[in-house]
């Protein structure tokens, strides 16, 4: 059996969303194979594949290699439980891959000064940081999903079907969070309820957050037109550089870092998240009222010590 003929079968048997697919398929097509689509696949050796590996690093980013590895092993692995093949050529390539980006944090102050100059998009900025939520999940949310007269605390409910905006070849459409576990009730803290609200009462459309003219949001084309000059700086207004290394995902990594710094426990870190807490205490863990409680006591005390006026919402003030 040549690769891509294992490769279709795997295909048919292998479920994950559609915007996983579109990456998986933009490897398969311009990398995989191209290099061992042909090759049958006991001839897939380690050595070629280290070879392969060397020359994709030649012009991509490790992160892109390590995907794209990764994806082939995940392939071939099948391929050894189905016992086409002895062992994974991918196992052991003694590589130095460095997959994982660190990406940059904020503070609560620096947060507000860049969501001041994001204009009609603070609400969504604010509400990143303070939720960590991830991008398709805020583009995504709608009005039906926010409770803010839940009593003892609003919530956001990230659905599980529909619960994230996904760009797939170019188009948008609503589909299921990443996870699973990413279909989750999110409680939010006072202030940001009370913000929400006065978002609200500006926004008839059916999604929280939207374009000018209510249409659904593109990331590409907000990280150019609104994120990128707030944290890089715009020279033609007149605003210098906040942080230019700081990207809109960066917002969900400040968010882990703040319960880290609260010591909100670890279930709860992940539930609030969207992951799954891994091993026996992902089993007999649960979040309790208590550490919801510590969490939101936490947060709101965030921006009271952030915000230069704590007792209002408006986000006008901070220049």
């Amino acid at each position: 059996m040549t690769m891509s003929e294992w490769i279709s079968t795997w295909r048919d048997a292998h479920d994950v969303s559609a915007a996983t697919w579109q990456k998986y398929n933009s490897y398969l097509r311009n990398h995989i194979e191209p290099a061992f689509g042909d090759m049958a696949l006991g001839d897939i050796k380690r050595i070629t594949v280290k070879s392969w590996v060397k020359r994709l690093r030649r012009h991509l980013s490790d992160a892109t290699v390590s995907g794209i590895v990764n994806l082939l092993s995940t392939i071939l692995s099948e391929a050894v439980d189905d016992e086409l093949l002895t062992t994974n050529p991918c196992r052991r390539l003694g590589l130095s891959l460095d997959p994982a980006q660190r990406r940059e944090i904020t503070t609560p102050a620096r947060l507000l000064h860049i969501a001041h100059r994001c204009g009609r998009y603070q609400p969504m900025i604010i509400t990143a940081a303070y939720t960590g939520l991830r991008w398709g999940e805020l583009a995504g949310l709608q009005w039906h999903n926010v409770a803010l007269d839940r009593s003892p605390y609003a919530t956001i409910t990230v659905d599980p079907d529909i619960g994230a905006l996904h760009e797939i070849a170019g188009g948008l459409q609503l589909g299921p969070p990443k996870t699973p576990a990413s279909a989750r009730t999110v409680h939010l803290p006072p202030f940001l309820a009370a913000l929400l609200r006065e978002h609200a009462a500006d926004q008839p459309h059916a999604f929280v957050f939207t374009g000018p003219r209510g249409g659904l949001l593109r990331r590409s084309n907000f990280s150019r037109r609104v994120w990128h000059p707030a944290v890089a700086g715009d020279t033609t207004r007149g605003w210098a550089p906040l942080q230019p290394e700081l990207d809109f995902h960066g917002l969900r990594h400040t968010h882990k870092s703040w319960l880290d710094e609260d010591r909100v426990h670890q279930v709860l870190q992940h539930a609030r998240l969207g992951h799954r807490m891994p091993g026996v205490r992902g089993i007999y863990s649960h979040v309790t009222d208590p550490m919801t409680d510590h969490m939101i006591t936490q947060l709101q005390h965030r921006w009271h010590r952030s915000h230069p006026d704590p007792n209002t919402t408006r986000l006008t003030a901070v220049a």
